[in-house]
């Protein structure tokens, strides 16, 4: 049943979204187990080094952290307003691991080879949240770590996040080679591959 909208937040949602009653939590696949003592996040592809990094969960959780309040907007069209959400924000990694000056685009590895492309300025302005609501997320939710990328549908926004490859050519994630659009604007209502205008797609 859809719920009602908050006061102020009809202008912050996009066509053909509602609000919910709660906070749903659906994803694909099971909740892996988190192992804390082999657990790594790494950053690889087109770095400007040529070479990949990857950290411990001791060494990732110790990252700088920001909040950010944010929308999620679901592709199965419900909205959940106001997230606060806490983690190391992208340019944190980006200046530990610069991307190559040809990278334009970005590949996000959740855990069971999951994954999630976005251009390099959505990247830029993306979350790898380890807290919601001043709590260590939840294993539902993505724990310990799931990427927020705020304007774009949440599909783009992967759980049990690994890894970060910075890419020179786009290529298609997990769901938008199954018939996903590729950018997932919900601003613009970017919900399949049939909608992709030329240029929005690779090749």
């Amino acid at each position: 049943m859809e719920g009602r909208h908050a006061r102020g937040e009809d202008d912050r949602l996009p066509p053909g979204q509602y609000i919910p009653r709660g906070r749903p939590v659906i994803h694909y696949g099971r909740v892996p187990a988190f192992k804390p003592q082999t657990w790594n996040f790494s950053v690889s592809g087109a770095t400007a080094s040529g070479r990949e990094r990857v950290f411990t969960w001791p060494e990732f959780a110790a990252l700088e952290r920001e909040t950010l309040i944010a929308d999620l907007h679901c592709v199965t069209k419900f909205s959940i307003m106001g997230m606060e959400w806490r983690g190391v924000p992208a340019r944190v990694l980006m200046e530990l691991v610069p991307p190559s000056p040809q990278a334009r685009h970005v590949m996000l590895w959740g855990e069971y080879g999951y994954s999630a492309n976005i251009r390099m300025s959505d990247f830029a302005a993306t979350l790898f949240a380890l807290e919601l609501d001043e709590k260590p997320l939840t294993p539902e939710r993505g724990f310990p770590v799931r990427a927020v990328v705020p304007h774009l549908y949440g599909w783009k926004s992967v759980k049990w996040l690994r890894a970060v490859e910075y890419m020179v050519e786009d290529r298609r994630g997990f769901w938008e080679e199954r018939g996903y659009h590729n950018i997932g604007d919900p601003w613009r209502e970017q919900r399949y591959s049939y909608q992709e205008e030329p240029g929005e797609g690779p090749p």
